[in-house]
């Protein structure tokens, strides 16, 4: 019984892998075997090259000073943290909430086999995650440093009380997250924030990390002064990669003490929490007038409902506005450290400056294309738009203003700040703030052309017209060449011609390319729309 439900459980995980949500058919034996191994050279190749990579960096440098210890500190934690990290989620979503425990509850199952299969399925993937960190980890310090009996004994007994800590805080954490998810009402925003925290803090310890290690190894005996001062039980971690048997007994006590504790409140909740339907508020009906919208603002009502209930939708083609607006407040912030470089490689031709932040901003908008999926998100519902006492060209026009109404305002902001810093005449300030402006508008209209012409309206789940649909791709192409464009065909020619024409003349050809675009969808666009 154990082995088929822990089966069940690492294909639950492992779906996507044999079965084809776009096609609603399983995958085919060789589709299959490609992914397994794709899987593989991600997990061991690139990430376990990263993690050896990092382990050849510091290990002999810190053994030779004599602190073997902070190293297995150091990548221990790192290997707690992404282990946990890359399972609480499955936590949460296979021990907790999975959608099947009506269905397994109601059958002459074991509560207890069905809760121990799915910690062993939590389990390996904590190990997965862990192991990709702590057994290069391992291996590099055997290799590299020593490989005695203590050192043997630390490096088969700290993979193992690592992987028992990780499946403790999986558990505890994802208990959490399930408790706050039965009480959240609109859970996509606290995805998408959660998701930009993580992208946030990835990108600042990426662009530190070689700051970080320099300062490490340098500073190696202070650090570890201080942590054996202030955390000694990081310390006693520490010594159990090297074999000391204090540091082994300390750990494996804690872990294992930690890790009882976890299964027996799990036992006395699992059965709760897994049977939890949430929060059902008790409302009382009270009359009020409700106030009449018109046609326009109705349906942008309805677009922007879908835009903001939906995480995937928000973080795929919405992620422009944050860095729009990032990128207008690090202008004026850093404006004292970059813009002297930018004027001093372009001292022969200072003009090149404003394009090339014309451009940047150009980039970032282009990372807005709302309207290219809209179409596609209509899906089996696109019924409803179509037998509405509304015209086609009205459905459309509230998928344009969405993404006019979100994008305008960002772009407006960063190219104002962009505009201000640089060293022009009013009238080149003005084009350099004009021209992201246009090219949002026409954004705008590209996507939801070419979501026309190209619709995908038999999706099993969403994430596949928002990042697999072809008309998504060539948006964001299409946005990032004029981009390029507009700073190449400067170097190449423009440089000829004054600043205010040049700016001019892209700002005209991008609105006559909008009109075009915009005629198109009200006539041919809205008859397409119709047929559908």
């Amino acid at each position: 019984m154990l082995k088929i439900l822990l089966k069940k459980q690492l294909s639950e995980i492992f779906r996507s892998y044999f079965y084809d949500a776009k096609k609603n058919k399983a995958r085919s034996r060789l589709a299959t075997c490609a992914y397994m191994v794709f899987f593989v050279v991600l997990m061991v190749g690139v990430l376990g090259g990263l993690f050896t990579y990092l382990s050849l960096s510091i290990c002999r440098p810190l053994a030779e000073a004599g602190m073997g210890w902070l190293y297995f500190a150091l990548m221990g934690l790192l290997a707690i943290f992404l282990g946990v990290f890359g399972s609480v989620f499955n936590t949460y979503s296979s021990l907790y909430l999975a959608k099947d425990n009506d269905l397994l509850l109601s059958m002459p199952v074991p509560v207890n086999a069905v809760m121990l299969s799915r910690l062993l399925g939590v389990y390996l993937m904590g190990l997965m995650y862990s192991g990709v960190v702590i057994l290069p980890a391992v291996i590099v310090y055997l290799v590299t440093v020593s490989a005695g009996a203590g050192a043997i004994a630390g490096a088969i007994l700290l993979p193992i009380l690592i992987s028992l800590f990780v499946l403790t805080l999986s558990c505890a954490l994802g208990w959490v997250v399930a408790k706050i998810s039965l009480k959240l009402k609109n859970k996509s925003f606290i995805t998408v924030l959660i998701s930009l925290l993580f992208l946030g803090g990835y990108y600042f310890f990426y662009f530190k990390a070689q700051t970080l290690l320099s300062q490490l190894i340098a500073n190696a005996a202070v650090y570890g002064a201080k942590i054996r001062g202030t955390a000694y039980p990081i310390y006693l971690f520490g010594m159990s990669g090297l074999g000391d048997p204090v540091g082994l007994i300390a750990v494996a006590i804690v872990v294992l003490a930690l890790f009882a504790l976890m299964w027996a409140l799990i036992s006395r909740s699992f059965l709760k929490i897994a049977t939890s339907s949430g929060k059902t508020a008790r409302k009382e009906y009270r009359e009020t007038r409700t106030r009449r919208h018109g046609v326009s603002r109705a349906l942008l009502g309805r677009e922007m409902a879908h835009f903001t209930s939906s995480a995937n939708y928000m973080l795929n083609c919405g992620l422009g506005i944050l860095f729009l607006f990032i990128g207008g407040v690090a202008l004026l912030w850093k404006a004292g450290d970059f813009l002297p470089v930018l004027e001093t490689l372009f001292s022969d031709d200072p003009e090149a400056v404003p394009v090339l932040l014309c451009a940047a901003v150009c980039a970032m908008c282009s990372m807005n294309d709302m309207t290219a999926p809209s179409v596609s998100l209509e899906g089996k519902t696109l019924w409803l738009a179509q037998s509405m006492p509304v015209t086609p060209w009205q459905v459309l026009q509230a998928k344009l203003r969405l993404q006019w109404l979100l994008s305008s305002v960002p772009t407006l902001f960063c190219a104002v700040c962009a505009g201000c810093l640089v060293s022009a005449s009013p009238l080149e300030r003005a084009l350099t703030i004009l021209l992201p402006v246009c090219f949002a508008l026409f954004t705008a209209l590209l996507g939801l052309t070419l979501g026309l012409k190209m619709p995908n309206l038999t999706w099993t789940s969403e994430i596949t017209p928002i990042k697999q649909s072809a008309c998504v791709v060539v948006t964001l192409l299409a946005g990032f060449l004029y981009a390029g464009a507009l700073a190449v065909v400067y170097f190449l020619v423009g440089y000829r011609l004054n600043l205010s024409l040049y700016l001019g003349l892209f700002a005209l050809l991008t609105l006559a390319a909008s009109a075009a675009l915009y005629f198109w969808i009200k006539t041919r666009g809205s008859r397409r729309f119709a047929t559908l």
